[in-house]
């Protein structure tokens, strides 16, 4: 196994070399040398190649991304030990779902949900299939050829047939439910994970009659979101207490509970049965075990990569390959050996992600997505990768450290420029795993990070961390039924911005986001108010000079707020939907993804400074950096990073 830091440094080393060194922006930081809204392009914001999925057909692993434009499907020959082939998918975000049947391998995109074919003989791919469903999450075959496809919003199972090409809908397994999210067939019936409420539906093949397996005892889980079966048993993973159910498929009742051991364990999100045993993955630990089903004994097998999740398990020729973001580990059960292998050094694409955080420190810009951040140096244009197990949804610097909160478990991460790790602060717990927002307090210390629950939980919470003594401490709830979504701070009170949407696949039970403030000394609630009648979210959060806090709502409307009344003073509609704001001076600068408009304070007038941006963000949520100078802004341009020339004031 290679060691963790030296496969961060050279991961991190082979996607910088897939990058290139853009053209140095120092000439562009000259205050006052450029009008307001120059453009400098900065080149791909972030340039990854995360893996979501896989399937061997012969010798060769057809590995699927996500995230990139457009997504590829790349044959890695094990004999070759190189990636030989790439097969482009046009459309969709990425690639969750494969399976094969015979030699022919399918894959299904989200957002939009496609299902293509790849020839493997004649190298081509066509699309075959689409459906009105968001994602297509999950996807297996049956013993005569048909194609089983698990979908989310809602959850619903549909068979396709390839020998006609045709698609039935075999309708919702669970009704109420939002997500399919594993799937598996044999002759007679197809069964179906689901969440946010966990149930194990079998559904019978001719007669659509559905039936649930899911034991009574574990029937308050939330999810069976990974699953595997053999001839005669079905094992899936359950979220979010670290458990794998192991069943009979002819007796569920004759099952069992197998608890992942190491240390935090919340996810299952792998499985496979082979060979008597039933392998699977764990996170956020990253641990690979197997469990023996004749002996009822749990072996752990070691940790391939620390943290990182593994998106599926397969086995070939006696061995079990792991399919992780960028990579895939080998175990064999012959010698107990567990290798690494870096499908970009053998030639796997890497090319722009949609990013999904943007931040400048002064000296360089950090742009969160799949794995880590590209790190952009302003006065050399050198880009260099950032490597982390999770998503830096959003960032913030104190001092000479930045902070990124990362997806999943809703992780505080810190990093120091020159090293070539960031370290881990804490873990949110609580049921959280999606940062939103980062703030400091400078009257007490404090950063303040609010984070989204879990898909299928309640109520948001807000996590202070102290870097003076080290706390870190978590409330929840803050703001009842909702996330906090956006976050500013001032003589030790922190405003918060809400999201009506609790855990994903949780439908919202309030209908207007909201404004409130919490005292970080006394840890209270002090009070809320709705801003702006029918918001799903207030996006972003900022204060001017006087007690005037400003913000953006999701309806595109940018508000100011006086904190002595407690009321809205004056809106104004700038945008198309909500985005990031920032106020300097008497002027404010806001997005929503597609142009950079300026907001004069005083008169309380908008317009555009940038137009067409198109800006390709992951899960269509804009963001905007403001320059510590205030003298300029970073966005995305497409998937391309740019540098704004602003007056800031």
């Amino acid at each position: 196994m290679i060691p963790r830091r030296r496969f961060l440094q050279a991961a991190a080393a082979t996607t910088a070399a897939a990058t290139f060194t853009a053209a140095p922006a120092r000439a562009a930081i000259r205050e006052n040398t450029q009008p307001e809204g120059t453009i400098t392009d900065m080149g791909p914001a972030s340039v990854a190649s995360p893996l979501g999925n896989g399937e061997f057909v012969g010798g060769v692993l057809y590995a699927g991304s996500r995230g990139l434009s457009p997504n590829v499907v790349g044959a890695y020959d094990l004999a070759k030990d190189s990636v030989t082939a790439h097969f482009d998918i046009p459309t969709g975000v990425g690639i969750w779902a494969m399976c094969k049947v015979g030699t022919d391998v399918y894959v299904g995109t989200h957002a939009r949900s496609d299902l293509y074919k790849i020839d493997t003989v004649a190298n081509q791919v066509t699309k075959v299939a689409e459906y009105p469903d968001h994602y297509i999450w999950t996807m297996a075959s049956s013993p005569d050829g048909k194609v089983y496809l698990g979908t989310s919003e809602p959850g619903r199972v549909w068979e396709y047939d390839p020998a006609t090409g045709t698609s039935r809908d075999l309708g919702q397994p669970a009704p109420g439910e939002a997500y399919v999210r594993s799937i598996q067939a044999d002759d007679t019936h197809v069964y179906a994970g689901i969440g946010a409420n966990a149930h194990l539906i079998a559904i019978d093949r001719a007669t659509g009659d559905k039936r649930e397996l899911l034991p009574s005892a574990v029937a308050d889980r939330d999810w069976v979101a990974s699953l595997a079966m053999s001839d005669t048993h079905l094992a899936g993973g359950m979220n979010s207490l670290g458990e794998l159910l192991v069943l009979e498929k002819a007796a569920p009742q004759n099952h069992k509970v197998v608890k992942a051991t190491a240390a935090g364990e919340k996810y299952i999100v792998s499985v496979l049965i082979h060979d008597g045993y039933v392998y699977f993955a764990g996170r956020p630990s990253g641990t690979f075990y197997r469990y023996h089903l004749a002996t009822e004994q749990l072996e752990v097998l070691g940790v391939p990569y620390f943290e990182a999740a593994t998106h599926r398990l397969l086995a070939h020729e006696g061995r079990i390959y792991g399919i992780q973001d960028s990579a895939v580990f080998v175990y064999d059960p012959a010698t107990g050996s567990l290798d690494y292998v870096n499908l970009v050094q053998r030639g796997f694409k890497s090319a722009p992600e949609e990013p999904m955080s943007v931040h400048s420190d002064g000296r360089r810009v950090y742009v969160g997505g799949k794995g880590g951040a590209d790190v952009h140096d302003i006065a050399t244009g050198k880009v260099t990768r950032l490597a982390i197990s999770g998503e830096p949804k959003t960032l913030l610097t104190v001092g000479d450290t930045t902070y990124l909160g990362v997806y999943t478990q809703a992780a505080l991460y810190a990093h120091r420029p020159g090293k070539a790790e960031a370290e881990l602060i804490a873990r949110t717990g609580n049921q959280q795993d999606r940062p939103r927002d980062l703030a400091y307090d400078n009257a007490t210390g404090l950063i303040v990070m609010p984070t989204q629950p879990e898909p299928g939980h309640m109520n948001g919470a807000l996590s202070l961390y102290s870097p003076g003594t080290g706390t870190f401490e978590t409330y929840r709830p803050v703001v009842e039924r909702q996330t906090v979504y956006s976050v500013a701070t001032r003589r030790g009170v922190a405003y918060l911005g809400t999201l009506i949407q609790e855990g994903l696949g949780l439908p919202p039970v309030t209908t207007t986001a909201r404004l409130a403030a919490f005292d970080l000394r006394t840890r209270k609630l002090l009070w809320q108010t709705e801003p702006i009648p029918g918001a799903r979210q207030i996006s972003s959060l900022s204060f001017g000079r006087t007690d005037m806090l400003y913000g953006m709502a999701s309806t595109g409307e940018v508000f100011e707020f006086d904190l002595r009344s407690r009321k809205v003073t004056r809106t104004i509609k700038v945008g198309s939907k909500g985005g990031e704001l920032f106020v300097t001076g008497r002027v404010a600068y806001c997005t929503d993804g597609a142009a950079i408009y300026k907001i004069d304070l005083v008169a309380f007038t908008a317009k555009p400074i940038v137009e067409g941006l198109a800006g390709q963000w992951f899960g269509g949520e804009p963001k905007l950096a403001l320059d510590p100078s205030h003298r300029a802004l970073y966005a995305v341009r497409a998937r391309n990073l740019v540098r704004v020339a602003i007056a800031g004031r």
